[in-house]
């Protein structure tokens, strides 16, 4: 059976985070936990039990040891943007009858979030986000017939421009699934 799967985007620069004094990839900023901050994301994503890909650049050899390690297929993309990323990832995956799509920064983002995002795909929705307090967050999910428009995105707009408010399924849930590391203080939340 198809089933839709997990895209987590780690091919990004950390501009933002750089620009407010984060040193570093912050992805691979250390939690209070002690674990990196992509590492919590994708021990959440691979609790889940579904597909799983991880996007992210070539150079970043320290991420692609940790996919390695956790066993987590992953493409390496000289990416200018998320857009390409997302099409790179959906490129890779076109078995999927579906994908959720959510930034490596967004670690507070868990198990049982990817599940609905992913049952709500499975029960016929096209487009599903998780919102908290009617702001959008994240996993955004989309339905297999949106592959083409995905596999096509470029730039660093994401599948923003694909949304559309008169289909898209929101589901309300906590505060975690809008909260990125995009600054310093962001990365040690845990």
């Amino acid at each position: 059976m198809k089933t839709p799967g997990i895209i987590i985007l780690a091919a990004g620069l950390g501009t933002r985070y750089k620009q407010a004094g984060g040193r570093g990839n912050k992805l691979l900023a250390l939690q209070q936990n002690q674990q990196s901050l992509l590492a919590l994301t994708l021990q959440q994503a691979q609790t889940s039990g579904l597909p799983l890909l991880l996007v992210t650049r070539p150079e970043y050899d320290t991420i692609l040891d940790l996919a390695d390690r956790r066993h987590i297929p992953a493409i390496a993309v000289a990416s200018n943007g998320s857009g390409e990323s997302i099409a790179a990832a959906v490129q890779h995956t076109r078995n999927w009858s579906g994908w959720l799509i959510q930034p490596g920064d967004m670690a507070w983002v868990t198990t049982q979030d990817h599940q609905r995002v992913a049952r709500a795909l499975a029960d016929g929705a096209q487009q599903v986000r998780l919102c908290w307090q009617e702001q959008p967050g994240h996993p955004v999910g989309f339905a297999a017939s949106y592959g083409e428009a995905l596999s096509r995105l470029t730039g660093d707009n994401g599948a923003r421009a694909l949304l559309d408010p008169m289909i898209l399924q929101k589901i309300s849930a906590h505060a975690g699934v809008i909260v990125d590391a995009d600054l310093p203080e962001t990365t040690n939340r845990s």
